[in-house]
């Protein structure tokens, strides 16, 4: 039988998700800018479909669909240190249609 279910005994940490939400056209150069500064932490990267009220970029294909594909990456940070890796994409890709969002981390770690 598995065990009783026990209440989360969560610590608050310093960790924040830093969410980006982009067009599939950027992955390449996001990811390469990403991956090219060591001092960054590693990232989740997966396809995703968003609506919104702008569909000037979207395709005709998503326009008859009503979403819009996406790219979603994660990656986790210190609070606060979100702030440098939005100044190096800033400054690197320069795209306008880049949304990013903050979210805190509970707790983490592993399995095993």
């Amino acid at each position: 039988p598995a065990p009783p279910f026990r209440q989360c005994r969560c610590r608050m940490t310093t960790l924040v998700r830093l969410s980006l939400a982009f067009p599939p056209s950027l992955e390449a150069a996001i990811t390469e800018v990403l991956i090219a500064a060591p001092e960054l932490p590693g990232f989740t990267l997966f396809n995703a479909e968003g609506h919104s009220s702008d569909f000037s970029s979207a395709s005709t294909a998503e326009r008859i669909r009503g979403r819009i594909d996406q790219r979603v990456l994660w990656m986790i940070v210190e609070q606060g240190s979100h702030q440098q890796v939005l100044a190096l994409l800033r400054a690197t890709i320069g795209a306008t249609h880049v949304r990013w969002w903050l979210e805190p981390v509970l707790d983490m770690g592993h399995l095993a």
